[in-house]
């Protein structure tokens, strides 16, 4: 496996795990190129990775009526020409999609030049853009056991999801630092995702003033959710988002309250934090992050909290809390005793296989 093209794009939760596999490719010695779309979030991340990248033009395939529905398909087709056209100039010796509409026209373009393609599947059923590559894929990496279940038989590999190295390096000295805390109380993480989450944000505020009692809290709450009137609260520190630093926000959590996203969760269960997620509800979204909080909370992993449970009585959020961290010894040790951590290794081993098994043909 000389030459490796990865491809995914959309949000950053489809090029996160691309770039948790780069220290290692580049310690294998891999050459590692990229094709996502002309200006996606992913052109930039890569770029700033040092990635030699592709820009190919992309249409989103929609199940509902848009009137764009009329010319992406010309556009899937423009970006299948020029992701054919880039593999032929790099001649890689294997592909792997982390999803998102941008790796459609590259996986389906891979295939039909005979280069073997891996793909990655985050969510416990599979997103639209991944199913339409199942015909193309030789072998599809996974995050949840009940996965397996709905991919094509013989496919299917449960990797857990690559995670990024310097995640796993944060410092509780430099976390202590960052947020000004003692060390003396536990501590308490709020993270609700990029854009925040105003339920949580809101149940978290009103319980403030009991939760400071016994701990200190760190409350990641997105663009523009910051409330001024507890800037100057002792033992609260709030932040829109945060990138290099939150390693070190993990490193000092003792107790994780969080969206059931699955980059964000697969994190949890690599760093070993007890957590409480609330999933995003059925009525604003397809409903992945539910299934997903489900198969954490049956595999010992994670409490669930119902969202619109938790806004008609707050009071569940704050018993939540004290029983997770009452039993937290319980949840790391099921997590020690997962398969599902750091999925680098496993992708890798993966991507290795199959290159293999293809030049053999």
């Amino acid at each position: 496996m000389g030459k490796v093209v990865l491809t995914g794009g959309g949000t950053a939760g489809h090029v996160t795990a691309n770039i948790a596999l780069l220290p290692q490719m580049r310690r294998d010695g891999y050459e590692v190129y990229y094709i996502g779309s002309y200006e996606g979030i992913e052109k930039k991340m890569m770029e700033s990775e040092g990635v030699p990248y592709t820009g190919i033009a992309t249409g989103k395939l929609r199940r509902y009526f848009d009137i764009k529905n009329f010319s992406d398909p010309l556009r899937v087709i423009k970006g299948y020409r020029e992701a054919r056209k880039a593999l032929k100039e790099i001649n890689p010796d294997i592909v792997f999609s982390k999803g998102g509409f941008v790796a459609v026209p590259v996986v389906w373009a891979a295939h039909s030049l005979h280069i073997p393609v891996v793909t990655h599947e985050s969510d416990m059923t599979p997103g639209l853009a991944n199913r339409l590559c199942l015909g193309a894929a030789d072998k599809i990496c996974c995050n949840f056991p009940e996965t397996l279940k709905a991919l094509p038989e013989g496919k299917a590999v449960l990797t857990g999801s690559p995670i990024r190295e310097r995640l796993l390096m944060g410092t509780r000295e430099e976390g202590l630092e960052m947020t000004g805390f003692d060390g003396k109380k536990p501590v308490l993480m709020i993270i609700g995702g990029s854009l925040g989450s105003v339920a949580i944000n809101t149940a978290v505020r009103k319980l403030l003033p009991r939760l400071l009692e016994e701990f200190d809290v760190v409350h990641v709450c997105g663009k523009g959710n910051l409330d001024d009137s507890l800037q100057d609260t002792k033992g609260y520190r709030q932040y829109e988002f945060i990138t290099n630093g939150l390693r070190n926000l993990y490193a000092i959590a003792d107790l994780v309250i969080s969206r059931a996203g699955a980059n964000v969760i697969c994190e949890l269960v690599a760093l070993k934090k007890p957590n409480i997620l609330i999933p995003l509800p059925r009525d604003a979204s397809r409903g992945d992050q539910i299934l997903n909080a489900e198969s954490f909370k049956k595999q010992g992993f994670s409490y669930v909290l119902d969202q619109h449970e938790m806004e008609k009585d707050i009071e569940l959020l704050y018993d939540a809390v004290h029983e997770v961290h009452l039993r937290k010894s319980g949840y790391i040790i099921a997590m020690q005793n997962s398969d599902q951590g750091n999925g680098v290794d496993h992708v890798i081993q993966v991507l290795r296989d199959v290159a293999k098994a293809h030049q053999e043909e």
